[in-house]
């Protein structure tokens, strides 16, 4: 890693040794800070060339309170100024730029000045500081209050600094890993953990960081506003600055007691003190929240600089510089000295792009003349500028982007390439491999990675993550191919020992969460053995997150493609069957479900992770319910005891079990698995009906011999003439316990046609999935949402008035603003009631209250639920009582509501092969038999509706049941004489199909017969 930022900076030098430039200075000089000599002048009002020899190879001048430093294209490092406490790092002249020999052998690529103390950085990131250590600003762990030559910083030796920053008395570093503050010793500010930091700043006792996505954050002293945190109260802990969040914020610079802010678009926001007018607002009065500058309005502004109590900024497209604030020691560049509060022309020699300059160089240069500002400082009350010749057409530094080697590591295709490329035993280049074991050990790193080009990742919020899932899986798809075992087992580490314990449940931003979007790339969670490595850790990560960012992530989850969220699912469903089928019986396997004194840790993550995504897809439907289900359960578990321990436990203990039951997973379950729950809830109930009933009837026997009988069954007596009356009548003799028993004598065809009464309809709609008898009941599925207290929508309105969702649904998409005049609605709605027209008003004083662009949700809102709750609430409950009265309990807890419905009326996902492969045959039939060989050739060769008239033949309905065509199974039986048609004996789908010699004959003889199934039977 060291190597490559080497070769960066080298080749930046060397571009920059083609571009020859010259050096300008202006302010303060009692001290000598500005490098001029021993002149008699103390302040210097107008910006002067500097006679340095080396001016034409400076990068970068870092200005102190009355000190600076000066770092070349070679690496080398001069100062001049006040050396009261050893800031300049040499004992040399201090008026004119000397060398600091101490650091002489190193390549120096920045520098950073405080008040009395400095910093500088290296080509390997290492750090080094000098001066003043009143306040343990130079990090050196030692109670010496001058350090007079530079050392370096010895708690940040096995971190690479990317970037430096000085307050008055203090110091940040950022670096690949982590992001800390100078005290005595370096400390890590965790509370910007995670993180990905893209700039720095301090200010005199405050400090601010942005975000790669634009988040700034504040803290420390803000008694000013400095903080732009519309207080004044001081901050021990960053603080994010809201109002900040959308207006992209790249660069930050610090005054003593103001910050100033440069957005992408070249706007400046200041804040803070403004007594002196270095807010640039016209006044002298502080700002408590970032202010934008109205007089730069109209200016793209690319640099901004701050001395102590002044701010300057750069507009190249008109070669100017702009100063405002404190001008009493000449510092803001205008020939006189005297404040100003508004931006000022900085009376230099450049030019524009277009060759026009403000004024003439006083002494002429073979740079002072035509000359481009390339980049300006300031500090203190001094500043610099650094030009370039405009013949050259070198543009000026733009600090909107960022330099790449003052940036935290990123993860791209190109590396992911490099890794899959490498040989399978070759032995890995040490900087790649340092660089690829500081990205994976790092949040910020992987947080700052695969994100939106051309700056869309900025606004970074619970509706945009910035991240572009393509780029990312195309990263780890590339890493799932790699065959070095070198590099795949140190990212394998790094995620193992460092990536995922450090992620936490507070994460201090929303940038943080990213990591949550693209680990689940990564190829080695395909891999279900890793469970305990990686799943179950980064499960545990979701399941820990504190509820808004808990929030976001599902969020973020919910509307990711639907392949992605497919993946989420298929991984954590591939933990469970591995953890149902691979591991040790007597230790994992969940079969201990019905014991309730086990229980296995390692499958409650997986199995609350799924259920987590079964919410969220629950919002919208991103995908089948189907593709929850684990046809696996039933093979490996017996979920009848595992449905009876969670019933028992339920009611036992219902907020305090610990132990795993499937059954508090129901989405796992596939509709046989469900149907073996139903059944198993149905004959627990049963038999404890009839054993109600067998101790009633001894009892009668004992106490009283005249009683009439108990029945042990449901039985209902009912007529051809009266079967609507007689139903309703012998329903209403039962109570719960008999309604449980099974059914007897019952068999009915759309008998609701004439069955008003609610009650007895939820009643029959409880007896019918009681009794997994399939009915004609054409309820819509907004019903059974209703019974399962599930919120009915828009959408549900649909199943029962299609057209009248459609319009409601033109309503919400109409785009225009004239609702009133177009839809002329108001919130009232008209229904005929048996030819009566009635109006009904969907809130008070509806009649009056146009439906407008910005009430028309609201209309819908209110016309759905009248329609669906409110407008039937009477009839409803009836319903509902009724039906539950037979079916209630938590066995419904289990079901969806196209499920309960599926119960009912069944399906009609046939499959017409299926029902041939399960048929049987009896006395003397066999598959092989001529006969039945024509019968299923005929039966193939049939349209769907005479299929589906066959089914209901056979059965009783020609849908099927909810477990799928494999739950039917056809008997054949022959019968002696083909003059006769064939019989369905319906309560045993058997089939007496006599032995027909042509195939012609039994298909005219099958085709008569399916006729025949409009009639009322019994069963």
């Amino acid at each position: 890693m060291a190597g490559l930022m080497a070769s960066v900076w080298c080749t930046l030098a060397k571009f920059l040794q083609r571009s020859p430039g010259d050096m300008f200075c202006w302010g303060n000089t009692v001290n000598g800070e500005l490098g001029l000599g021993g002149i008699e002048e103390e302040n210097i009002l107008s910006p002067r060339e500097l006679s340095f020899a080396k001016s034409t190879s400076v990068l970068q001048v870092a200005c102190g309170w009355h000190h600076s430093v000066m770092v070349t294209d070679n690496g080398q490092v001069y100062s001049c100024g006040s050396n009261d406490f050893g800031q300049l790092g040499h004992e040399k002249t201090r008026k004119k730029p000397e060398m600091i020999d101490a650091l002489s052998a190193y390549v120096i690529i920045g520098a950073s000045c405080g008040a009395n103390h400095s910093l500088a950085v290296n080509e390997w990131g290492q750090l080094f500081s000098w001066g003043s250590d009143s306040h343990g600003q130079l990090g050196m762990s030692q109670e010496m209050d001058v350090q007079p030559k530079p050392k370096i910083v010895k708690g940040l030796a096995t971190c690479h600094v990317i970037q430096i920053t000085c307050g008055l008395n203090h110091c940040l570093a950022l670096t690949n890993r982590r992001y800390s503050s100078v005290e005595r010793k370096p400390t890590l500010i965790r509370s910007l953990r995670g993180i990905p930091i893209a700039h720095i700043a301090c200010g005199g006792s405050h400090s601010l960081a942005v975000s790669k996505s634009g988040a700034v954050f504040g803290w420390g002293k803000n008694e000013y506003g400095q903080l732009g945190l519309n207080d004044n109260s001081n901050r021990v802990f960053p603080c994010q600055l809201k109002t900040l969040r959308s207006i992209k914020v790249k660069y930050i610079t610090c005054g003593e007691d103001f910050s100033v802010f440069l957005t992408k678009d070249g706007g400046v926001f200041t804040c803070g003190a403004g007594m002196y007018g270095q807010l640039g607002h016209g006044t002298t009065t502080n700002e408590l929240l970032p202010r934008k500058i109205m007089e730069l309005m109209g200016s793209i502004v690319s640099q901004i600089t701050c001395g102590r109590r002044h701010t300057l900024a750069l507009v190249p497209s008109r070669g100017r510089i702009y100063g405002f604030g404190l001008g009493g020691a000449g510092q803001l560049g205008t020939r006189v000295a005297r404040n100003a509060t508004t931006p000022q022309v900085v009376l230099g020699p450049w030019v524009s792009p277009s060759g026009s300059s403000v004024v003439k160089a006083e002494i002429p240069s073979k740079h002072a003349k035509n000359c481009v500002v390339k980049r300006i400082f300031a500090g203190g009350d001094h500043c610099f500028a650094v030009v370039t010749r405009q013949e050259d057409h070198v543009n000026p530094d733009d600090c909107r982007e960022f330099v790449p080697k003052t940036q935290i590591l990123i993860f791209t295709v190109s590396d992911a390439n490099k890794c899959a490329r490498l040989p399978p035993n070759e032995s890995v280049d040490q900087d790649f491999m340092t660089y690829i074991e500081t990205v994976f050990s790092s949040q910020a790193c992987i947080n700052s990675s695969f994100l939106l080009d051309n700056d869309e990742h900025y606004c970074c919020t619970s509706r945009h993550h910035g991240i572009n899932l393509s780029t990312a899986e195309q990263c780890f798809s590339s890493l799932g191919k790699v065959e070095n075992s070198s590099i795949k087992d140190l990212i394998f580490s790094c995620v193992k020992e460092h990536l995922l314990p450090s992620l936490s449940p507070s994460p201090p931003d929303v940038e943080t969460l990213r990591v949550y979007m693209t680990l689940p790339f990564y190829i080695e969670f395909e891999n279900p053995r890793n469970y305990e490595i990686l799943h179950n850790p980064f499960g545990r990560a979701v399941l820990a997150l504190k509820s808004e960012a808990a929030r976001i992530v599902g969020l973020w989850w919910r509307k990711a493609p639907i392949d992605y969220f497919e993946r989420l699912i298929r991984i954590f469903k591939d933990v469970v069957v591995y953890l149902l089928w691979h591991c040790d019986k007597d230790r994992e396997i969940n079969r201990v479900s019905a014991r309730s004194d086990r229980q296995n840790p390692n499958l409650f993550v997986p199995l609350e992770i799924l259920g987590h995504l079964h919410k969220l897809n629950n919002i919208d439907l991103k995908v089948p319910y189907e593709t929850f289900c684990l046809p696996e359960l039933t093979e490996k578990i017996d979920i009848r005891v595992d449905y009876v321990h969670w019933l028992s436990e339920s009611i036992q203990r219902p907020t305090q079990s610990s132990n795993i039951y499937f059954c508090s997973y129901p989405f796992l379950f596939d509709a046989q698995a469900k149907t073996l729950i139903l059944q198993t809830d149905q004959s627990l109930q049963m038999q404890s009906a009839m054993n109600q009933a067998a101790s009633q009837a001894l009892r009668n026997i004992l106490f009283a011999p005249y009683a009439g009988p108990v029945s042990a069954f449901l039985e209902l007596t009912v007529s051809r003439e009266n079967i609507v009356a007689d139903t309703v009548r012998e329903l209403s003799k039962y109570d719960k316990n008999d309604l449980k028993k099974p059914l007897k004598l019952l068999r009915i065809k759309n008998i609701l046609k004439a069955m008003k009464l609610h009650f007895a309809a939820g009643l029959l709609c409880g007896l019918a999935i009681y009794n997994f008898t399939i009915i004609d009941l054409p309820f819509p599925l907004a019903l059974y949402k209703k019974l399962l207290k599930q919120k009915v929508t828009l959408q549900d309105l649909s199943g029962l008035s299609p057209a009248l969702a459609r319009s409601l649904q033109e309503l919400l998409d109409y785009e225009g603003t004239d609702e009133e005049s177009v839809f002329c609605l108001t919130f009232e709605i008209s229904r005929e009631v048996f030819g009566e027209v009635k109006i009904h008003e969907l809130k008070p004083n509806g009649g009056r209250i146009p439906v407008s662009h910005e009430n028309k949700q609201e209309f819908v809102d209110l016309y759905v639920d009248f329609i669906l709750n409110s407008g039937v609430e009477k009839h409803f409950m009836a319903f509902n009582n009724g039906f539950h009265k037979v079916c209630g309990g938590k066995v419904l807890e289990l079901f969806h509501a196209h499920e309960l419905m599926a119960v009912v009326v069944g399906n009609e996902n046939y499959d017409w092969e299926e029902l041939e492969r399960n048929a049987e045959y009896k006395n003397g039939y066999t598959e092989n038999d001529k006969v039945i060989r024509n019968f299923w050739e005929v039966f193939h060769e049939l349209p769907l509706e005479q299929k589906k008239k066959f089914l209901q033949f056979l059965t009783g309905s020609d849908r099927i049941p909810i477990q799928g065509m494999k739950s039917i199974k056809i008997f054949f039986q022959p019968t002696p004489d083909e003059k006769y048609l064939p019989v369905a004996h319906t309560c045993f789908n058997l089939l007496d199909l006599p032995r027909y010699r042509t195939k012609e004959r039994l298909k005219y003889k099958l085709l008569q017969a399916i006729q025949q199934t409009e009639i009322f039977a019994l069963v």
